[in-house]
């Protein structure tokens, strides 16, 4: 009787052996602190001055030290674990450094002429080593530029990928999808020299935005057919068919039930491909060309855009000077225009998507 009283009492129960040793929660913290000390002192000693080589250090230190004082503790088995997670975390870090670097070296060097002059006028009869000017023409011809290929990119990509997914079969679709993976990795300039020889030099409809569109779109429509192809491929086939039993046609299946589920990763992947042709250089070179002045019809004459007036910034600049903060401001208005696009087309994308049942 006294014995079952003992067992049945869990204060006087002898301690569970199946749970291991187990590492303390601030762990990794004290690990990553101590390997960024170590790889100081490392980088101190050896007389290295870039802080990439102690950063690299400190990454190295802190994955074999997590690794080794879990397998000390914890067992090899958990050990992997958390090298494992150290990785990520490295990879994580080396990946956002670089970037928060450049977003910071472009803020601090941008803001210093970026206001409302700025971007309410053009450079006129400002030459470039004089203070002034602004970047108005360049932002007009940039917009012209990159709408009038959305325009025609996003239709063609579109109906393209809808093809791809829900009717193509056959020899057909196989060669269309070939030619929409040699286009994905076509150069810039290439397609610049594309529209440069059918345009301008045969049809000798001379240098215009319109004519830079043209080769942006060209740019554009393989990356709107990818995104949008794999977007319609997570819709689910019982939506399909569930509307196909109800006797809706086909193309009103498409059009009212596999797009308006997908609209959002479509309007994503559409982002992504305006993010690429915005900062295209090599085209806007050889079709638009560049002027100072206002110019806001994109059908005649050369226009001006963001990338070549950061690049003809920078290299008329010879150093620090007003075009050298110009070139900096422009590039700081290039990512904010990036990243209010981004923003509106989150925001489409949650007002367009299909809403959702409890």
């Amino acid at each position: 009787m006294s014995h079952a009283t003992l067992n049945d009492n869990p204060a006087k129960r002898p301690p569970s052996s199946l749970r291991g040793a187990t590492l303390p929660a601030w762990f990794p913290w004290a690990v990553a602190a101590g390997s960024v000390a170590l790889g100081l002192g490392i980088s101190a000693a050896a007389g290295l001055e870039s802080s990439i080589q102690w950063a690299l250090i400190a990454a190295v230190l802190f994955v074999l030290g997590s690794y080794a004082v879990s397998a000390r503790v914890e067992g090899r088995r958990q050990a992997k674990d958390r090298m494992a997670t150290s990785l990520v975390w490295v990879a994580f870090l080396l990946a956002i450094i670089p970037l928060a670097s450049l977003v910071w070296e472009t803020v601090s060097r941008g803001v210093k002429v970026l206001d409302g002059y700025f971007l309410t006028h053009s450079m006129g009869v400002v030459a470039d080593t004089e203070p002034g000017g602004g970047i108005y023409h360049a932002i007009l011809g940039t917009l012209q530029q990159v709408g009038l290929a959305t325009a025609m990119s996003v239709p063609i990509g579109v109906l393209t990928a809808i093809y791809l997914v829900e009717y193509g079969r056959g020899k057909l679709a196989k060669a269309v999808t070939f030619f929409i993976d040699v286009m994905t990795g076509i150069p810039s300039i290439v397609a610049g020299l594309f529209i440069l020889s059918l345009w301008i030099l045969i049809l000798d409809m001379g240098y215009s935005g319109f004519a830079g569109s043209l080769a942006l779109a060209i740019l554009m429509i393989p990356t709107v057919v990818r995104s949008t192809e794999e977007m319609l491929k997570l819709v689910p086939n019982e939506l399909r068919e569930a509307s196909l039993a109800l006797g809706v046609p086909k193309w009103r299946t498409i059009l009212k039930v596999v797009l308006p589920t997908s609209i959002g990763g479509i309007t994503t992947g559409v982002m992504l491909a305006i993010a690429r042709i915005t900062g295209e250089t090599a085209p806007v070179l050889l079709l638009v060309w560049v002027t100072n002045f206002i110019n806001s019809n994109p059908f005649s004459d050369p226009q001006a855009s963001l990338p070549m007036y950061i690049y003809l910034q920078y290299i008329n600049s010879g150093g620090p000077g007003p075009a050298y903060d110009r070139a900096w401001a422009a590039a700081l208005t290039l990512i904010a225009f990036i990243m209010i696009l981004n923003l509106v087309a989150r925001g489409i994308a949650r007002w367009k998507a299909p809403k959702t049942g409890r």
